[in-house]
């Protein structure tokens, strides 16, 4: 996947989607290393965002970088085979969003994809011990989704350390990730918890400087 230790991962939630294709291109420019994308269908989550036609038309911008689509929707499969198709990296889902959490997650691989798993703060980790070895990526939700820009759970800081260690115990190269109220502040806390990807969309796409904001994140992590 990437053998970089610390991950910046964008959530163009938070972006202007007017111009889009320039933003996710400024962003990458200023030092972030992924695209993230928050895939809402208004029926797993109160919200609705994006799907994969604006996969395929960033691809069509010329946007060559890492795209980590996170899917906030139930049922999974067939809307995950069609963001394979318009040129995801990588897809993350909840295991609760569908009936066979295996399937699903070799479905995507099967398709040269990478696969992860999203698990929301009260959401059990016990599905993870099955599948484990089969993912490349575990997502803490550190706000409960279906928005942006809400404030960091604290308590998620226990479930990122639990999943470290399960990571470490499993000798794998997957990554563990982060997704909501990270900033300068925050930051930090997940890392030194043993998150080692980032997903920040209001914290970057809200400043000025994006360069300035992405350097800053890096500095914070501990």
């Amino acid at each position: 996947m990437t053998e970089q230790k610390y991950i910046i991962a964008p959530s163009i939630l938070a972006s202007d989607f007017a111009r889009l294709g320039d933003e996710v291109k400024n962003v990458m420019k200023a030092g972030a290393d992924w695209v993230h994308f928050d895939v809402m269908d208004n029926h797993y989550v109160p919200n609705l965002t994006i799907g994969p036609m604006v996969c395929k038309a960033l691809r069509e911008f010329g946007i060559k970088d890492f795209i980590d689509v996170h899917l906030m929707i139930d049922p999974v499969d067939d809307l995950a085979q069609s963001f394979i198709d318009a040129g995801a990296d990588l897809i993350s889902f909840h295991p609760e969003a569908t009936k066979h959490i295996h399937r699903s997650i070799h479905a995507i691989k099967d398709k040269g994809c990478k696969a992860g798993l999203v698990y929301n703060p009260a959401t059990p980790l016990h599905t993870l011990e099955s599948v484990i070895d089969d993912i490349d990526l575990v997502l803490i939700m550190s706000v409960n989704p279906g928005f942006g820009g809400q404030k960091f759970i604290h308590s998620s800081l226990e479930k990122i350390s639990k999943v470290r260690k399960m990571i470490d115990d499993s000798g794998k190269d997957i990554r563990l990730e982060v997704d909501g109220g990270i900033n300068k502040d925050t930051i930090g806390l997940a890392s030194s918890a043993g998150a080692d990807t980032f997903v920040a969309g209001s914290a970057i796409f809200n400043t000025e400087n994006y360069e300035q904001t992405i350097s800053e994140l890096r500095s914070n992590i501990a």
